[in-house]
């Protein structure tokens, strides 16, 4: 673009009319009106008027117009906003002003009018000047839009989706956006055809090529959604349409809230491309916020793992719930420190401690409860990735099962009301060391809550197990994996083309383990439901439409193959038959073995030195033995399947 065209745009969008020249303009037009009105007068009715009533008039036209048009202060609204409710001020200024001056004409000696030439002078003046002033804003309005058009070439036509309150107020919001042109709505269907929705045509379709000659017809470029609902609703069919392309690709964009505009451009950076999340999310969930807020509000509370997807959703959502103090426990400096700064900025009054430590050193977590003492913790540290893990179980033992269990002794010994540890459904049937690292954090924990509530231990503390599956968009997982091949060109890399996943966003995680930690008696596995699963493969194919390329053509898909320990198809984590209900519709209690806690203290504790050792063998060896349903999949480990013997500490 160039320079001259540059301070053009600046020019059309950022400057407005001095109020004081809309001002002069409205008084001369009003002016003007009377002097015509009375010129008709005159000659209509030759000898009702002389040329020095006449002058008179005009000259008390000009001084009450001017009195009533600044008390009425239509010269602040700037013309380019203008609506039909703005009409109402112009009126009544202009009504007030030749009222005014009917009764100065009356009363006051000055002309010489009959009562017929006055008072039909004073009506075709309001008619006039009403005319006047409407068509100089509506013309003013029109040669805007021409200039809009001429100089911007570059709008993006969309239609926007849905007639509900919110999708006409979207429209209302991008009216002089400089990028976007509405150029209707469109609904599916055919109960609207032919109606006209905020002064916009309405099309309807009800399948594809009725969807296509509307966009052809149209030149349309996008389709733009209110919310995410809209998006999710549309997912096999508009959406798909949009996908798919046609003669051309048509982007598929959605809208912020209302209180996203506020300091943005008339919303260039905030209406964005519909995006894999979108289409995988679900309706809000119904969740007790008053009651999470009621138990967490007003205490300190320690989230390990606090620079992670889960943890900093969780110090979000914490940070609003009016908590006494946040303690953030990483070992990660770069993210806590990031972390900080976000938190910092968002939440100036928020009392918070970032601390770099980690939960494999019983030392430093004593540090962290002995100077906080916090009353709640929420445990989400953790080694989640499965080949790595498969590739170092060493470490995957020392930070899940060592790491919580040095978390839960610490709950225990600065007596914590409740610990809420983060699990995973490949906890479920594990077929890779994480899941069964993650499943003897859950024995150890579980049975340490029972010998309480047993009095076999002493202590209040209230042990809570929450299992869920992949959260979309975590650090390292396969969304942001997909988004970079797209971006660098391909090949989007899937290991197998029918494996499934269940997935969740990290809002929704939390909020639920939030819930769980509030509706738990304790000594519970929590679990959540996960909804319906999603083909990778699938996913992948869906991604690459969206950045607006052909699958197969423009990006290709490549399958790797299974990696170490990965499953096919993930557990169903809310099956009825293997779980028990809870007050919420959405969350249920796992039917798990109850253990021993001396048993599986002693369990944790050999792994810890032969973790520290590695002593790989015998270390996965005795995780095979202690958990019987681990069964390792495409890995070197598969070998000790057959030699296993069962430790039985249930």
């Amino acid at each position: 673009m160039s320079h001259s065209l540059k301070i053009t745009k600046n020019v059309l969008f950022n400057r407005y009319l001095s109020y004081w020249f809309v001002l002069a303009i409205d008084v001369c037009l009003s002016v003007v009106a009377t002097l015509f009105a009375f010129l008709l007068v005159k000659y209509f009715m030759p000898t009702s008027i002389s040329a020095t009533d006449l002058f008179r008039i005009v000259l008390l036209s000009f001084v009450i117009s001017l009195g009533c048009f600044y008390l009425y202060r239509t010269h602040h609204n700037i013309i380019r906003h203008s609506s039909l409710k703005g009409l109402w001020t112009i009126g009544l200024a202009i009504y007030s002003s030749k009222a005014l001056l009917f009764g100065a004409l009356y009363f006051l000696p000055i002309v010489n009018l009959t009562i017929n030439a006055l008072w039909l002078g004073v009506l075709l003046d309001i008619l006039l000047t009403m005319l006047f002033l409407v068509s100089v804003r509506v013309t003013m309005l029109l040669v805007y839009d021409w200039a809009l058009k001429k100089i911007v070439k570059t709008q993006t036509r969309i239609l926007i989706y849905g007639n509900g309150d919110k999708s006409v107020a979207l429209k209302t919001r991008l009216q002089k956006s400089e990028h976007y042109k509405v150029v209707g709505f469109i609904n599916y269907g055919k109960k609207l055809n032919s109606y006209r929705i905020s002064e916009l045509p309405n099309f309807t379709f009800s399948d594809e090529s009725q969807f296509e000659q509307v966009i052809e017809k149209n030149d349309i470029d996008a389709i733009l959604f209110a919310t995410s609902k809209d998006v999710q609703a549309e997912s096999k069919r508009l959406i798909h349409y949009c996908e798919k392309g046609g003669k051309r690709p048509i982007r598929t964009l959605i809208a912020p809230q209302v209180d996203e505009f506020v300091g943005t451009e008339s919303g260039k950076n905030k209406v964005r491309e519909v995006r894999i999340e979108d289409l995988l999310g679900r309706e809000e969930i119904n969740i007790s916020m008053d009651k999470i807020k009621e138990n967490l509000s007003g205490k300190r509370v320690l989230i390990t793992g606090a620079a992670g997807s889960i943890g900093s959703e969780l110090c979000r959502q914490l940070a609003t719930f009016g908590v006494k103090q946040l303690i953030l426990f990483d070992n990660a400096e770069t993210p806590i420190h990031t972390l900080r700064l976000e938190l910092e900025k968002k939440f100036p009054k928020l009392n918070f401690v970032p601390m770099i430590g980690d939960v494999r050193l019983e030392d430093r977590l004593d540090v962290a409860f002995r100077t906080y003492r916090p009353e709640v913790v929420f445990h989400a540290a953790a080694y989640k990735h499965v080949p790595l893990m498969e590739e170092n179980p060493c470490e995957a033992v020392a930070v899940n099962v060592v790491g919580s269990r040095n978390v839960a002794n610490k709950c225990l010994q600065y007596n914590v009301e409740k610990m809420v540890m983060i699990s995973t459904d490949k906890a479920v049937n594990p077929t890779n060391i994480m899941g069964c690292t993650k499943r003897l954090a859950e024995i150890y924990v579980q049975s340490l809550g029972i010998a309480l509530s047993r009095g076999e231990i002493k202590g209040n503390t209230k042990f809570i197990t929450t299992r869920f599956g992949n959260v979309l968009g975590s650090n390292g997982s396969v969304i942001p994996l997909f988004r970079e091949q797209i971006a660098s060109g391909g090949p989007v890399t899937v290991t197998h083309p029918d494996i499934i996943r269940f997935f969740m966003t990290i809002p929704e995680a939390c909020r639920l383990v939030m819930e769980a930690a509030t509706i738990s008696k304790g000594n519970q596995i929590m679990v959540f439901d996960m909804g319906e699963p999603v083909k990778i493969a699938d996913l992948a194919t869906k991604m690459i439409s969206l950045a607006g390329f052909i699958p197969g053509k423009d990006i290709q898909i490549e399958y790797t193959g299974l990696r170490p320990g990965e499953k096919l198809y993930e557990e169903v984590l809310s099956d009825v038959e293997n779980t028990l209900p809870t007050s919420h519709d959405r969350i249920r209690i796992a039917t798990v073995c109850e253990y021993d806690y001396a048993k599986a203290n002693e369990v944790v504790n050999r792994l810890g030195e032969l973790a520290k050792t590695f002593q790989i063998t015998d270390m996965v060896r005795l995780m095979k033995a202690t958990v019987p349903e681990y069964k390792s999949n495409n890995s070197v480990f598969e070998q000790f399947d057959k030699t296993k013997k069962q430790t039985v500490i249930a």
